[in-house]
C-alpha cells in the first residue's frame, strides 16, 4: 500500500517502488532444476544394489552425466533469457527512477525554501535517541547550540515544559500526536505541533503572530469560555435551584435539570421543547418589564413543583439580548422563619410578663432583644432601645443618668463586665445602686455569641429580710416587755414559747415551764386561782382538741383573788394556738364607773331637753302675743304714733321675731333630738319653692343692697318632699348667704335634677370660710362671723343638716377663703322614708 506523507512546506513525497520481475520465466527455471534434482535423488536412493541389478554402472555414470548436462544447458538457457529480461526493465526503471529523483531534488529544493520563509524549528527523531533539528532556534534559546531547544525548561514555566515533554514522549512512544499553544518566558506565542512521518516523530515550532496570534487567542477564549459554560452548567444541574435561559424573544432555550424536575418533564431538551413554563404569567411579565428596562428582576412569586404549591425567591437578568434567571425554594425557610417568629414572639409575650428585667446582646454587643421590665427598671426610651444601641452606650447613659453602682475606675469595671462576651461560664454579681436600691444580675454568655443579663430588684428582699429579722429581735422584745401574758402552744399541746407577763400573771416558775409542759400540765398547776374549772376545760378544747374547723375564743375570767383576766385564743396558721391575758381588773372598775356615769349624762340630758322643750314652749306664747300687740300699735286705726314711736315698734317687731324664729329652730331641734319630727311627704313643685324662699329674703336683700338670682333647669318638676322644711332650708340658707355677702354681690340659688337626684345650690361672693373652720360649721351654737355683718347663734346651718338629711339627702360645703362659699343639698327624688336613719345619725353626732 502507497503511503504519502506531507512534508514541511506542504510537499508531497513517495518512495521508490521496489523491483518487480515477472514470475514467468522465474518458475520456468526453478522447476526445471527441481525436476533434475529430483531424479537424481532417485538414483541415489534406489542404493547401489539396485542400480547395478537395472543398469550397468558405466550406463549409470553416463546417464548421469548427460542429465548434468541437460540441466546445465537449460539453467544457463533459462538465465540468460531471464537476464535479458531483467535487463531490459531495470533499464526502463533506471530512467524512471532518474526522473523520479530528479523531482524529488527539485521538492526537495522547494521544501528548503519554506522553512526559510517561515520562523519555525522541525524536530525529528528518528531510529536513534538524537533528534535532527532544523530551523530559526533563536524562537526558543539564545544558545548556538540547538540542542537547547529540547530543554524545555529553559524557555517555558515549569507546568508547561512538563506538560510538552510529555507529549513529545507519548509522540515517540506511541506515535500520539498533539498541538498546543505556549507563551514563552520571554513572551513569545508559539504554536507547537508534533506528529508521526513515515516512521519519524517530528515537533514543529512555529512563531505565532498577527492573524494567527488573534486566531489563536480567540480559539483559547472559545475553548475556556466553551468549558467555562460547560462547567457552570454542571454545576447547575447539580444545583437544587431550577435555572434557565430564554433568548430575546422570552422563549425558554436551555434548562438546568432540577427546572425539568420542577415542571416534571423528561429531561432539559423536553422542558425546552414544549416550553413549560415554571412561573406564573404575572411574574414572567414583572421579568420582561424588567428586561426591557435593561434592570435585574429580583422578586418572589408562588409557583408549582411536583404537584405542591411552594415558595421561590426569583432573580432574571439580562445577558445580551438573552436572559438568565434562577428560582431558589425558600418555602421550607419561609416555614423555619414563621416558626422561629411565632416562638420569639411568644417568648417575647412570656418575657414581657416577667417582673425580672431581660436583656440580651449579639456577638457585636448590639441590643437585640429587652423586655418591658428591663425598660421599666432602667427608665429608657422605647425608641431608642429600638435602634438597637451597644451595650457600652446603654452603660454610658446608665451612668450619665446616675443608675449604675459607683466604681473608682469605670473602664476597668466595664471591661470586666464585657469579659462575659468570651467567658463560658455564668457570673452573678450584685448592683448596690445610688438610689438605694439593691439588684441582682446574672451574666449568661449564650451559646451563639453575645450575653444575656437577668436584672432582679431585690431591693424589697433585702429589706424584707432585714424587716423580718429585726421584727424577730423586736418581737422577742416586745413579748418581753408586754404587759399581756403571751403564751403559744404547739399543735401537740406543748407550750412553745411564753413571755415574763404570762408566768407572773399565773405565778408561775420558770423550772416548771423550761420543759414545754402539756396544757394539761398548765392548766393543773393553775387550777388554785380558777373559780370555776370548767375556765380551763374551754382553753384546753381550744388548744389540744381536734375540731373541723379551727376558730378564735374570746373569754373574761373571774380568779379567787378577785383580779379579772380577759382570755383571746386564736388559731396559727402552723397548727399552733396563741393564748393572750390581759388583767382586765382596773378596766373593769373603769368600765363600771363609767357606765354609771354615762347612765347619768343621759339621765341629766333628757332632764335639758325636756327643759328646753317647756321654756321655749313658755317664751313662744308670751313672744306671739307681744309681736300681735306690735302689729296692733302699728296699725293706725288702732291710734296714730309719731315717727319715734314708729321706728322702736320696728325695733321690738324685728327682736321678736329674730327670737321667735331661734324659739322655732330650738323647738325643731329638740323634736329631732327626742324623735318627734315627723315629715309632711308630698308632691312639691321645686320652682314655686324656690321663689316662696326668695320672697322671705326680699326686704334683707334690698336692706343689704344685695342681688339673688333663681336658676332653675327647664322642666325640672317636683318630687316628694316636705315642703315647708325644704323651703326652711332654703331660707336659712339664703339668710346665711346674705349674711356673709357685700353690698353690690350676687348670690346665685340653682336646682337641677341630676340623674334619681335633686340638687339645690346656694352660692355667695362673700369673704368665704376658712379651712379650719370648714368641719365645724354645721355644730349647734357655733357661729362664725368675724369680719361679717352677720349675727346669730349658730343653728340655722345645724338645722339644714338635720332636714336634708331627715329626707334622705346629704349636704356638701366648698368655700376658700375671699373665694365665697357653695352649699350644695342633694335629696333623692324618689318618695323614700329615711327619716328614722336620719334620726340614728344625728343622735350618733349628738353622742346618744
Amino acid at each position: 500500500m502507497e503511503r504519502r506523507l506531507r512534508e514541511p512546506g506542504g510537499i508531497d513525497w513517495k518512495p521508490p517502488a521496489r523491483l518487480r520481475v515477472s514470475p514467468g520465466p522465474l518458475l520456468g527455471l526453478l522447476l526445471g532444476l527441481a525436476l533434475f534434482a529430483a531424479a537424481s535423488l532417485a538414483l541415489f536412493r534406489q542404493g547401489p544394489g539396485n542400480i547395478d541389478a537395472i543398469v550397468p554402472a558405466k550406463q549409470r555414470a553416463e546417464a548421469a552425466g548427460l542429465a548434468l548436462i541437460v540441466g546445465l544447458i537449460l539453467f544457463s538457457t533459462l538465465s540468460a533469457v531471464l537476464h535479458a529480461a531483467w535487463r531490459r526493465r531495470w533499464m526502463r526503471r533506471e530512467d524512471e527512477l532518474k526522473a523520479e529523483i530528479a523531482a524529488l531534488r527539485g521538492r526537495l529544493d522547494r521544501a528548503e525554501l519554506f522553512p526559510s520563509a517561515e520562523s519555525q524549528i522541525v524536530a525529528a527523531w528518528g531510529g536513534a535517541d538524537e533528534a535532527e533539528i532544523e530551523g530559526d532556534t533563536s524562537l526558543v534559546t539564545d544558545a548556538s547550540d540547538a540542542r537547547g531547544v529540547l530543554a524545555f525548561g529553559s524557555w517555558l514555566a515549569q507546568e508547561k515544559a512538563q506538560n510538552l515533554a510529555d507529549s513529545v514522549a507519548r509522540l515517540r512512544a506511541r506515535g500520539e500526536a498533539f498541538r498546543c499553544s505556549v507563551t514563552t518566558l520571554a513572551g513569545r506565542c508559539l504554536d507547537i505541533e508534533g506528529r508521526p512521518v513515515n516512521g519519524c516523530a517530528v515537533m514543529r515550532i512555529r512563531d505565532v503572530d498577527g492573524e494567527r496570534l488573534e486566531v489563536i487567542r480567540l480559539q483559547q477564549l472559545r475553548a475556556r469560555t466553551i468549558g467555562e459554560l460547560e462547567s457552570l452548567w454542571a454545576m447547575l444541574d447539580a444545583a437544587p435551584n431550577p435555572a434557565w435561559v430564554r433568548n430575546e424573544e422570552g422563549r425558554l432555550t436551555r434548562v438546568n435539570a432540577a427546572y425539568a424536575r420542577a415542571v416534571e418533564a423528561r429531561d432539559q431538551a423536553d422542558a425546552v421543547a414544549r416550553g413549560v413554563e415554571l412561573l406564573d404569567r404575572q411574574a414572567r411579565e414583572m421579568s420582561a418589564q424588567a428586561r426591557a428596562a435593561g434592570s435585574i428582576w429580583r422578586g418572589r412569586a408562588p409557583a408549582i413543583v411536583v404537584g405542591e404549591r411552594r415558595i421561590f425567591d426569583i432573580i432574571d437578568a439580562t445577558a445580551g439580548a438573552a436572559s438568565v434567571g434562577m428560582a431558589m425554594d425558600v418555602s421550607e425557610v419561609e416555614s423555619a422563619r414563621d416558626a422561629l417568629a411565632r416562638e420569639m414572639q411568644a417568648h417575647a409575650r412570656t418575657l414581657d410578663q416577667l417582673s425580672t428585667a431581660v436583656v440580651i446582646f449579639d456577638r457585636s454587643k448590639r441590643l437585640v432583644f429587652h423586655n418591658a421590665a428591663y425598660r421599666q427598671l432602667w427608665g429608657l426610651d422605647q425608641a431608642w432601645l429600638e435602634q438597637r444601641p451597644s451595650d457600652s452606650e446603654i452603660l454610658d447613659r446608665l451612668r450619665a443618668a446616675r443608675l449604675l453602682p459607683e466604681q473608682a475606675d469605670f473602664r476597668a469595671w466595664q471591661a470586666s463586665l464585657f469579659a462575659a462576651y468570651q467567658s463560658l461560664e455564668t457570673e452573678e454579681q450584685a448592683w448596690y445602686l445610688p438610689d438605694g436600691r439593691t439588684l441582682r444580675v446574672v451574666v449568661n454568655p449564650n451559646p451563639q455569641g453575645g450575653v444575656t443579663y437577668l436584672f432582679d430588684d431585690v431591693t424589697e428582699r433585702f429589706h424584707l429580710q432585714s424587716q423580718f429579722n429585726a421584727a424577730i429581735r423586736v418581737q422577742s422584745e416586745t413579748l418581753d416587755t408586754l404587759k399581756e401574758g403571751v403564751a403559744v402552744f404547739g399543735s401537740d399541746g406543748r407550750l412553745k414559747l411564753f413571755n415574763p407577763a404570762f408566768a407572773e400573771l399565773w405565778a408561775l416558775r420558770p423550772e416548771q415551764l423550761d420543759d414545754q409542759p402539756h396544757i394539761d400540765r398548765v392548766a393543773h398547776i393553775c387550777a388554785p386561782l380558777f373559780v370555776a374549772d370548767s375556765d380551763w376545760d374551754e382553753l384546753r378544747a381550744v388548744v389540744a382538741g381536734l375540731p373541723d374547723h379551727r376558730l378564735g375564743f374570746e373569754s373574761r375570767f373571774a380568779r379567787r383573788d378577785g383580779s379579772v383576766l380577759d382570755c383571746a385564743a386564736a388559731p396559727l396558721p402552723d397548727g399552733a394556738t396563741l393564748l393572750t391575758f390581759i388583767d382586765a381588773t382596773a378596766g373593769v372598775s373603769v368600765e363600771r364607773a363609767l357606765t354609771e356615769r354615762n347612765q347619768a349624762l343621759i339621765d341629766a340630758e333628757k332632764l335639758r331637753n325636756d327643759f328646753v322643750h317647756h321654756v321655749s314652749y313658755e317664751l313662744r306664747s308670751p313672744l306671739t302675743n307681744i309681736i300681735g300687740f306690735i302689729h296692733l300699735l302699728g296699725d293706725p286705726a288702732v291710734g296714730p304714733l309719731n315717727a319715734k314711736q314708729l321706728e322702736y315698734a320696728g325695733y321690738v317687731t324685728k327682736s321678736s321675731s329674730a327670737l321667735l324664729a331661734i324659739i322655732n329652730d330650738i323647738l325643731d331641734l329638740a323634736s329631732i333630738d327626742a324623735d318627734a319630727m315627723e315629715l309632711s311627704l308630698d308632691e312639691v313643685d321645686i320652682a314655686e319653692t324656690m321663689q316662696a324662699a326668695a320672697e322671705g329674703v326680699q326686704d334683707r336683700l334690698a336692706e343689704s343692697n344685695l342681688a339673688l338670682r333663681v336658676i332653675a333647669m327647664d322642666g325640672i318638676g317636683g318630687f316628694v318632699a316636705d315642703g315647708k322644711r325644704i323651703r326652711q332650708i332654703l331660707f336659712n340658707l339664703l339668710s346665711n348667704a346674705i349674711g356673709f355677702s357685700s353690698p353690690g354681690q350676687t348670690i346665685d340659688l340653682a336646682a337641677l335634677r341630676r340623674g334619681d337626684e335633686i340638687v339645690f345650690k346656694v352660692s355667695d361672693q362673700g369673704r368665704g370660710i376658712p379651712p379650719d373652720v370648714v368641719d365645724h360649721i354645721f355644730d349647734r351654737f357655733k357661729t362664725h362671723t368675724a369680719g361679717s355683718r352677720h349675727r346669730g347663734v349658730g343653728l340655722g346651718l345645724s338645722i339644714v343638716r338635720s332636714f336634708v338629711e331627715l329626707h334622705g339627702g346629704r349636704i356638701l360645703i366648698q368655700s376658700a377663703p375671699l373665694e365665697g362659699t357653695t352649699v350644695t343639698c342633694i335629696f333623692p327624688a324618689a318618695s323614700v322614708n329615711l327619716e328614722s336613719d336620719a334620726r340614728g345619725r344625728e343622735r350618733e353626732r349628738n353622742g346618744g
